[in-house]
């Protein structure tokens, strides 16, 4: 949403990917090369994504999904950079508004502009270079344009983003949020630790988790669950992360511990949004998983009622139940 340092150990946490010496990588990508495929290729039987569960476009495939915010951090890079941003100087000191592009960056279009980033993400970059902060917001508009037609071209904007401004927090958090999109699951891992370790918050961690289950690692998954950082998420971020532990139990053969893990007073068949359908939808997955059918198709049933964009496949997984029944 591919072997990596221990995920439990702190020092392991150091930002990665950028292109300052000052500074440090995460060690648990210094031996693999950015465009280096994370992806756990062994067979997870009926496991599904937390954040698009359900989605028709994903049945088999078991696509993730993730979310957007962060913090600002910058600092002094050399007597040749400005604050926060290459290549702001010429051997003259005078700044080059005729930088060209890195040969690695993929193209911007002309008509995407840095305004078309969202204000808030924007002021986040009022630390850099007024031209590298442009081409960092063209970056990062394309990287979520991107993100659900072509997530591989996304993730190549993202880490242009992240090359150019790699001390900004919603930089990496976007850089790993796309990465997890692209199912590079141990970039967007470090991506994330990093963002959180700038901007602090767990509003991160059911993605961190779902990203552990991508690695094959589903008892990290329950371990971040169970951490003291996910005692305090609420409402819909809470139901995520409940979803993604389920996920990870089933992943273990666990199937009566994911029902267990997902009734709260949430699971209420009068709710009804996209929220409600997925963590309905869910339920049922795990409810037919350990046996219990009728309730499976119940439940089912109170996903597809819930589900007023057609989000996911709950009437038609209720309609096999159904025939399976007769």
């Amino acid at each position: 949403m591919a072997p990596v340092a221990d995920a439990d150990t702190a020092d392991d946490e150091r930002p990665r990917g950028a292109d300052r010496e000052d500074l440090p990588r995460d060690e648990s990508d210094s031996d693999r090369a950015p465009g280096d495929s994370d992806r756990d290729e062994s067979p997870r039987g009926e496991r599904r994504g937390f954040a698009d569960r359900g989605a028709r476009s994903d049945r088999d495939d078991r696509s993730r999904g993730g979310s957007e915010s962060g913090a600002a951090r910058s600092g002094d890079f050399g007597d040749d950079r400005r604050r926060g941003g290459e290549g702001a100087r010429t051997t003259g000191g005078r700044p080059d508004d005729r930088r060209a592009a890195r040969p690695e960056e993929p193209d911007l279009p002309e008509d995407v502009q840095a305004s078309d980033l969202d204000p808030a993400v924007r002021r986040d970059l009022l630390s850099l270079d007024k031209n590298n902060a442009d081409s960092v917001a063209r970056h990062m508009v394309m990287a979520v344009e991107l993100l659900e037609d072509d997530p591989r071209l996304a993730l190549a904007h993202a880490r242009a983003a992240r090359q150019r401004a790699g001390r900004i927090a919603v930089v990496r958090e976007t850089a790993g949020v796309v990465a997890y999109h692209a199912e590079e699951w141990a970039e967007a891992l470090s991506e994330l630790r990093t963002a959180r370790r700038m901007s602090g918050g767990a509003g991160l961690l059911a993605v961190m988790a779902d990203c552990e289950r991508g690695l094959g690692r589903p008892e990290r998954a329950i371990e971040l669950g169970r951490s003291e950082e996910a005692q305090t998420l609420t409402g819909d971020e809470a139901a995520e992360l409940r979803m993604v532990v389920a996920g990870a139990r089933m992943d273990l053969g666990q199937f009566d511990q994911a029902v267990v893990t997902l009734q709260a007073s949430d699971l209420d068949p009068s709710r009804t949004g996209s929220a409600a359908a997925r963590l309905f939808y869910a339920y049922a997955d795990a409810l037919v998983a350990a046996g219990r059918t009728d309730d499976g198709l119940q439940w089912f049933l109170n996903a597809a009622a819930a589900d007023l964009d057609d989000e996911t496949d709950a009437e038609e997984r209720a309609t096999e139940l159904t025939g399976d029944a007769q």
